[in-house]
C-alpha cells in the first residue's frame, strides 16, 4: 500500500497552486475573446486550452510523487529524449506556418522545443551539485555548459523558432548568477556570447526575422510590414486606458487589426480589453509566483532544490519579461509566448510542470 507522508499534505504548497490555475483561467477567459467570429459559446481555441490545462493540472500533481531529487538523477537521460524528440521534429513534423516544431502524435501536437528547456535546467542543477563546494567554475565547465545549451539551441533555431532558443540559451546564462565565476572567465564568455549572436545573425536567422529586428530599431522602415505587429499591438494597450474597453470590446482584437493575438500578443488583447487595473491584476499574480519561487530556492534544504527552483523562476521570469517587452514596444518581436495565457498546450503544460517541480521543492524541505 503506498504510504504519504503527512507532512507533505501538511505542507501543500496551495499559493502557487492557487496562483498558477488563477492565470490559466484568465488566460482562457482572455483567449475566448481573443477568438473574434466565434459566435455562441466557447470557441474550439479555448476548449483545447482547457482540456490541456486539465492535462497539465495532471501533470503538476504526477510531478509532486517523486522526491525531487530522482529528476536530477534523471536529467540526462531526460535531456538526451527531448535532443531526440528536437531531431526527430526536424526529420519527420510537417512544416506549418513556415516552421516544423510539432510532432504529430494521433490527435495531439506537442512541440518537444517547451520541454526541453526544463531538461536544460534539470541537466545544469545536476552539474552544479556534482561540482566540489566552494570550487570556481573552470573553462572546462563553461565548455561543457556550452554544448549542452548548443545541441538544442542549434536544432531549435532550425525549426526555426528564435523565440524559444532565446529563452533557452538565456536561462542556461542565468545560472552564471549562482555559479563562481572569475572576472576574467566571465570577460571571456560575454565576448564569446557575443561572436555567437553575430554568428547566430548571419548563419541561422530568416531574413523575417532580421526585419522584426531591424523594424524595432526603426518602425517607420516598414509599418504595414515588419513593424506592423509592435505597432498594433502599442495601440491595443494604449487604448485600455485605466479600466479597459471592457470585454469583448476591444476594437484592436474584435476588428482584426492585431496579429498573433492568441499567442505571442495575447496580453494586448488583455490589456486593452481590462485596462491597467486588468494588467496589474495579472502582473501582480506574476511577481507571487516567482517571489515565492524565490524563497522557495532560498528555503530548500540542499544545494540540488535550490538551483532547480531557481532555473523555473529565471524560465518564468524571462519569458514574462520578453513577451511583455515585445508587447509594449520595449524590446524586438522573437516569438515568445506569454506563460499561462498565450494559447499553446506545449507551453501551459511545461508551465504547469514547472510549477509542480517548485512545489515538490517546497513541500520536502520540511522532510529532509
Amino acid at each position: 500500500m503506498l504510504r504519504i507522508d503527512r507532512r507533505l499534505i501538511q505542507n501543500f504548497e496551495w499559493p502557487l497552486l492557487v496562483m498558477a490555475l488563477l492565470l490559466g483561467g484568465i488566460g482562457i477567459v482572455n483567449l475566448i475573446s481573443a477568438s473574434p467570429g466565434a459566435e455562441g459559446g466557447v470557441p474550439p481555441i479555448a476548449k483545447r486550452q482547457l482540456l490541456w490545462l486539465g492535462v497539465g493540472g495532471l501533470a503538476l500533481l504526477a510531478a509532486l510523487v517523486p522526491e525531487y531529487r530522482s529528476f536530477g538523477r534523471l536529467a540526462v537521460p531526460i535531456y538526451a529524449a527531448c535532443c531526440l524528440l528536437l531531431l526527430a521534429t526536424l526529420l519527420t513534423a510537417p512544416i506549418i506556418n513556415g516552421s516544423q516544431r510539432w510532432l504529430i502524435l494521433g490527435p495531439v501536437r506537442l512541440q518537444p522545443s517547451e520541454l526541453t528547456k526544463l531538461a536544460v535546467i534539470l541537466l545544469f542543477s545536476r552539474i552544479l551539485v556534482k561540482r566540489r563546494p566552494q570550487s570556481s567554475v573552470g573553462l572546462p565547465d563553461l565548455g561543457l555548459a556550452a554544448l549542452i545549451v548548443a545541441v538544442p539551441v542549434l536544432l531549435v533555431l532550425r525549426q526555426p523558432d528564435l523565440g524559444t532558443a532565446l529563452i533557452t540559451a538565456i536561462v542556461a546564462a542565468s545560472y552564471l548568477l549562482v555559479a563562481r565565476v572569475g572576472m576574467r572567465l566571465f570577460s571571456g564568455l560575454a565576448a564569446g556570447g557575443i561572436g555567437a549572436a553575430a554568428s547566430t545573425w548571419f548563419f541561422y536567422l530568416h531574413d523575417y526575422q532580421k526585419n522584426r529586428v531591424l523594424a524595432f530599431l526603426d518602425p517607420d522602415r516598414d509599418p504595414l510590414g515588419a513593424a506592423y505587429h509592435a505597432i498594433q499591438s502599442r495601440i491595443a494597450v494604449g487604448s485600455g486606458g485605466l479600466f479597459g474597453k471592457g470585454y469583448l470590446q476591444g476594437s484592436q482584437s474584435q476588428l482584426g487589426f492585431l496579429p498573433e493575438q492568441q499567442t505571442d500578443f495575447v496580453f494586448s488583447v488583455l490589456a486593452e480589453e481590462w485596462g491597467f487595473v486588468g494588467a496589474l491584476l495579472v502582473l501582480g499574480l506574476y511577481a507571487g509566483i516567482l517571489l515565492r519561487g524565490l524563497l522557495i530556492a532560498y528555503a530548500s534544504k540542499d544545494a540540488f532544490g535550490s538551483y532547480l527552483a531557481m532555473g523555473v523562476v529565471a524560465l518564468l521570469f524571462w519569458s514574462i519579461a520578453i513577451n511583455i517587452g515585445m508587447v509594449l514596444g520595449a524590446l524586438p518581436v522573437v516569438g515568445v509566448p506569454l506563460p499561462f495565457l498565450s494559447y499553446g498546450g506545449s507551453s501551459l503544460l511545461t508551465c504547469l510542470v514547472a510549477i509542480g517541480l517548485l512545489m515538490n521543492v517546497s513541500m520536502r524541505r520540511y522532510v529532509f
